[in-house]
């Protein structure tokens, strides 16, 4: 169970990061080379199958432009480990 808890919050995480690369319309190589993050990674990441070390999200960030604590904007109970809304 606490396995696909924490899925779910790298889903939401992926999600968002995907909504900030479409809207810069930036392919998963452009971004790639915007912030030195294999495009493999960034596919991963955006479906929520590997977790980010924070390092990645500042450059990650930095190539999209926007602050980190975007990438986290996105209700979730911490406490119960679940999605409140997506």
């Amino acid at each position: 169970m606490e396995k696909e808890q924490d899925n779910s919050f790298l889903i939401l995480f992926g999600n968002n990061l995907q909504k900030f690369r479409k809207a810069k319309k930036l392919s998963y190589r452009k971004l790639a080379q915007l912030c030195n993050v294999d495009h493999s990674q960034i596919s991963k990441i955006e479906k929520g199958l590997k977790s980010v070390q924070l390092k990645t999200i500042f450059d990650l960030a930095r190539a999209l432009d926007v602050h980190p604590k975007d990438f986290f904007d996105f209700d979730f109970d911490l406490k119960d480990n679940k999605i409140l809304k997506q």
